[in-house]
Parts: structure tokens; C-alpha cells; sequence
């Protein structure tokens, strides 16, 4: 009886069918991860690239109104493509030296999000706005929730976040009207 088996036991005909049926779904689901890897790391460049447009937008301006805002979040949102932009919130404000080494809020907008309470106290990096000299900055926010398409390697939702910080260029502060 042994003698029978032993032509199927020195048969190597199906080893590599039986080699790629045992690594083919590890290399598939590593592809699939990579390529799900890479769409939130694209997605995340975008989330920064987002905030440094709206800061340097604003920043170049000596005044800025709603209607510039508006074309503000919708040129900031055409940086995020092709990501949905309606899950992108954005607050952008101005933050003018309080004279003690600290920033307040001059003025806020918002898309999709709460924008911040004029007046109220923000802490800014050391060196960014010097004391006393009445200067500012302009803060953009942006919060992003990140789902991957699949959802298969990055199961639920990322929450990804970005701040950036802008001088104005042609003027101390830039206005709100």
C-alpha cells in the first residue's frame, strides 16, 4: 500500500500552485494597505497644504470681507480635491498682540465649524508676536475627518488636524468688514 503512495509523495508539480494559493492573500491584503496607507497620508498633505492657503490668503490682504472669506474657504477647499470638502472645518482669525506677550482675537470666520469669540485670549508660540508692538498674525485651523474608502486596513474614521500661522504682508493687522 505504501508503494502506491510513494509517486505522490516525489511528485512537485503543484508545489508552486500551493506556495502562491498560501502567499497570494498576504500580498494582496499588503497591497490593498499600502494603497489605503497612502491615500490618508495624501489626504493628510492636503489637510496642511489647506491651512497654509487660507493663513497666506488672508495674510496678503490689507482687509478682508465675508465675500473674500467665502472665496477664501472655497479656493482652500479646492486644495483638499479630491477629498469631500464638506466634512473640512476651517476657522481662520486674526490674533493681535495683547501686550503682555499674548495674542487676542480681533476678528473670526468660519466654515463648518464655530469660530473663535473675539476678545478672547489665544496662546501663540514665543517670538511670534512681539509684545507691544501691536502686531499680528493670522491663525487658520483645519480639522478633517479622514474615512478610507474601504475601510478594510484603517477601519472608522481619522481625525486629522492642521494649524498655521501667517504675518500680514502689506499692513500690521488685516481688517475684518
Amino acid at each position: 500500500m505504501l508503494k502506491r503512495l510513494e509517486p505522490f509523495a516525489r511528485c512537485k508539480r503543484g508545489m508552486a500552485a500551493v506556495e502562491f494559493a498560501l502567499v497570494a492573500p498576504v500580498m494582496i491584503a499588503m497591497f490593498f494597505g499600502t494603497v489605503e496607507l497612502s491615500e490618508a497620508l495624501a489626504c493628510r498633505s492636503r489637510v496642511d497644504r489647506m491651512s497654509a492657503t487660507a493663513a497666506d490668503l488672508v495674510a496678503q490682504s490689507t482687509s478682508v470681507s465675508t465675500a473674500d472669506m467665502t472665496n477664501i474657504f472655497g479656493a482652500s477647499n479646492a486644495v483638499l480635491y479630491p477629498f469631500s470638502s464638506a466634512q473640512a472645518q476651517i476657522v481662520v482669525s486674526s490674533l493681535v498682540d495683547d501686550g503682555h506677550g499674548g495674542a487676542k482675537v480681533a476678528w473670526s470666520n468660519a466654515q463648518h465649524a464655530t469660530p473663535r469669540t473675539v476678545g478672547s485670549a489665544v496662546t501663540v508660540p514665543t517670538g511670534l508676536i512681539v509684545s507691544g508692538s501691536g502686531g499680528s498674525v493670522i491663525f487658520a485651523e483645519i480639522s478633517y475627518n479622514y474615512t478610507s474608502p474601504t475601510t478594510d486596513v484603517l477601519p472608522g474614521t481619522i481625525t486629522m488636524t492642521s494649524s498655521f500661522y501667517s504675518r500680514p504682508r502689506r499692513s500690521t493687522t488685516v481688517t475684518h468688514t
